[in-house]
């Protein structure tokens, strides 16, 4: 599975944006699905996660109410839509695929190169 995450950009705070990943190789249906983040000189952080009929969702507590997580296995592709962005929301997002427990947990079977995305004050 290739994953390509994109939709990165600035912003200023409290502002939107929308990130896409798209999957190519295997039907993305058979996975969970999630998006992380590392800024610089920081830790990767869990943003969220959806399973694979795109039922069930989970957030990392620093981005629950402003940013939502969804998919289309029709068109192979997972998004993030992020509201309300804050400074500290600057870094590179990633996509990755896997089992929802292992993937929360940052354990990832694919990984996708990340976008950038850069909230100014």
């Amino acid at each position: 599975v290739q994953l390509q995450a994109s939709g990165g950009g600035s912003v200023q705070a409290g502002g939107s944006l929308r990130l896409s990943c798209l999957a190519s190789g295997r039907a993305l249906s058979t996975f969970s699905m999630g998006w992380f983040r590392q800024a610089p000189g920081k830790e990767r952080e869990f943003v969220a996660a959806v399973n694979g009929r795109g039922v069930t969702t989970y957030y990392g507590d620093s981005v629950k109410g402003r940013f939502t997580i969804s998919r289309d296995n029709a068109a192979n592709a997972i998004y993030l839509q992020m509201n309300s962005l804050k400074p500290e929301d600057t870094a590179a997002y990633y996509c990755a695929a896997g089992a929802m427990v292992p993937l929360r947990n940052g354990i990832y079977s694919y990984e996708g190169q990340g976008t950038l995305v850069t909230v100014s004050s």
